[in-house]
């Protein structure tokens, strides 16, 4: 029911931007959330969107945007000033009951974007 895209190669200091397209019901009532996962590493939060609030993982703030489009329910993940550190398997998650950084306080998951930082 989540289906993300939009990741790939980009050099250090270059920019993406992830989508993530939701199916079969109206999410426009939950909060959506984005995390990632590197290889040997745990699932971590990167970002989140409420109706009335954004959140962000220290390491992204002041580089990374999410934002939502209702109409079209989407959410979306710009990343800008990409860093090698930045590589990673990217989830849109979605959670209805008020969700905040942990993974398992969300109940549906994408699939999975792969974004890859080059130095």
């Amino acid at each position: 029911q989540l289906q993300a895209s939009g990741g790939g190669l980009v050099q250090a200091g270059g920019s993406l931007r992830l989508s993530c397209a939701a199916s079969g019901r109206t999410f426009s009532s939950y909060v959506m959330g984005w995390f990632r996962q590197a290889p040997g590493k745990e699932r971590e939060f990167v970002a989140r969107i409420s109706w009335s609030s954004v959140n962000y993982a220290d390491s992204v703030k002041g580089r990374f945007t999410i934002s939502r489009d209702n109409a079209k329910n989407t959410v979306y993940l710009q990343m800008n000033s990409l860093k090698p550190e930045d590589t990673a398997v990217y989830y849109c998650a979605a959670g209805q009951y008020f969700p905040s950084r942990a993974t398992y306080e969300y109940e549906y998951w994408g699939q999975g974007t792969q974004v890859t930082v080059s130095s």
